[in-house]
C-alpha cells in the first residue's frame, strides 16, 4: 500500500536525485548478489564458500 511517507520520500527523490557515481554503484552491488545467486544456483559455487545453517540454541 502506498503511504504518504513514500510519497514524501519519492518527492525528495526526485527534487534530489542520486549521483550517478551512486547510482551505478548500486547497479554494480545488484549485478554481483545476481552472480553470486545464479553461480549457486547452476552450481557452479565452491563447497567452501557455502553457509551452513547452524541450530538454533533456546
Amino acid at each position: 500500500m502506498l503511504d504518504i511517507r513514500h510519497l514524501l520520500r519519492a518527492k525528495r527523490w526526485a527534487q534530489n536525485p542520486p549521483s550517478a557515481k551512486r547510482v551505478k554503484l548500486v547497479l554494480t552491488a545488484i549485478a554481483l548478489a545476481l552472480l553470486i545467486v545464479g553461480l549457486e544456483h547452476f552450481g557452479f559455487w565452491p563447497e567452501w564458500a557455502k553457509a551452513e545453517r547452524l541450530p538454533r540454541r533456546f
